[in-house]
């Protein structure tokens, strides 16, 4: 089943850092799911123009409005693979990595995270073992399969079914704001004449590989970073720096 699931600010209106989050996931599953929006140009972006200080005093922030129910901050600079990391138990603290695009545990006070501007971030939650993960699905990572390995890592990590698992494919680009060439549009399964130029749906997309595999419960964000107000596109702003935040964890007791 698919239906829309839409992201409304939380109870405590961000605490001072600009965000939308999955009341229903806090309320079924226990478990922080969002996104940082763009608004006054919010952005967690580690590169870009402005001074490297000013940079990492939001990341702080944002790590401390998180504290102490999340100790550890998992995040990597992204590459649009279809690597996941298994973090358990991890550190505590702001890990950084390099070079894979999807973050998953079975621990508590863990919370995961990925840079978005247009690409999918999928969350998926195991309500039986509480083991949860994020992935960041453009549109490489949604021909390459980024969705089945997390999945995968999640199903084999706890040995649940995958058919018990749930998905959130969140904010991103829509349809009509997406317009593709030939190139990406076969890559994804699209079928178009040689040298055309067509509009995808990545969300749509990526549920439909989520019931491919036997995911049974899964909802897709009405929200488009594209032209929807205060998030951040990238392709909307003409390449204007900036990123919003995804993260999804369970909060330690």
């Amino acid at each position: 089943m698919t239906a829309a699931l839409r992201e409304t600010p939380p109870p405590d209106a961000g605490e001072g850092i600009p965000r939308l989050e999955l009341r229903d996931w806090a309320s079924r599953y226990g478990l922080r799911a969002g996104i940082t929006t763009g608004r006054n140009g919010y952005s967690l972006a580690l590169s870009g123009p402005e001074p490297v200080g000013a940079a990492l005093d939001r990341w702080r922030a944002f790590q401390g409005a998180f504290h102490p129910s999340f100790p550890t901050l998992a995040f990597a600079r992204q590459v649009h693979s279809t690597q996941v990391r298994w973090y358990d138990p991890p550190p505590e603290g702001w890990l950084i990595g390099e070079g894979w695009d999807g973050h998953a545990t079975g621990s508590p006070g863990v919370l995961l995270a990925v840079s978005v501007a247009d690409c999918i971030p999928v969350y998926v939650a195991d309500p039986g073992s509480g083991a949860i993960a994020l992935l960041h699905a453009g549109w490489r990572g949604t021909a390459g399969g980024i969705l089945r390995t997390g999945v995968e890592t999640l199903s084999e990590a706890t040995g649940s079914p995958i058919s018990t698992l749930v998905i959130h494919c969140g904010i991103g680009i829509c349809m009509s704001c997406y317009e593709v060439g030939y190139e990406v549009a076969t890559a994804l399964g699209v079928m178009v004449p040689e040298g055309a130029k067509t509009h995808v749906d990545l969300r749509e997309i990526l549920a439909a590989q989520a019931r491919s595999i036997g995911i049974r419960e899964i909802t897709v964000s009405p929200l488009c970073s594209a032209h929807d107000r205060d998030l951040h596109s990238h392709r909307a702003s003409g390449g204007k720096p900036g990123r919003m935040l995804a993260y999804l964890g369970r909060p330690k007791t």
